[in-house]
């Protein structure tokens, strides 16, 4: 009986650990695809369209260290971005996990910006987005921030 319980409980562990990377690589797709719905909105110059990834109670938390609340305070943001001429956003996953609603995902982002004297100059840094799964299955981001 001993050995029957060892062998059933060896198999158990052995399926939880097979298991847990197709998690993870789901979890890392999804992610990657919200990832690459954003940048195509950037893409297009599109305020609203990047707004409209972010939960109505969402905070975004950009280098200039303002704290942005919601997707109106989003869409004003990236529309003066827009204004400055930044072009060429990416974001390119460094790790995502999560688990039930919440999701998050760490990356590194570049962008073509420009300096004080209007010149081009590329920009980049690291970022974190915490997602909430949406009834439709979307992810919106729940807090944004980056360096």
């Amino acid at each position: 009986m001993d050995r029957l319980l060892t062998s059933i409980f060896t198999l158990l562990c052995l399926c939880l650990f097979a298991l847990s990377p197709a998690k993870a690589d789901a979890i890392e797709d999804q992610v990657k695809a919200a990832y690459s719905d954003w940048d195509a909105a950037f893409g297009e110059a599109d305020a609203k369209a990047i707004a409209a990834f972010y939960t109505d109670d969402a905070i975004f938390l950009p280098a200039t260290h303002d704290v942005i609340k919601g997707p109106e305070g989003v869409e004003k943001f990236f529309a003066g971005i827009f204004d400055m001429g930044v072009t060429g956003h990416k974001l390119e996953l460094i790790e995502a996990q999560g688990d039930g609603d919440l999701l998050f995902g760490t990356a590194k982002w570049s962008a073509n910006g420009k300096d004080t004297n209007g010149a081009d100059q590329p920009w980049g840094g690291v970022a974190t987005h915490i997602f909430e799964k949406q009834a439709d299955g979307s992810l919106k981001l729940r807090l944004h921030t980056f360096n």
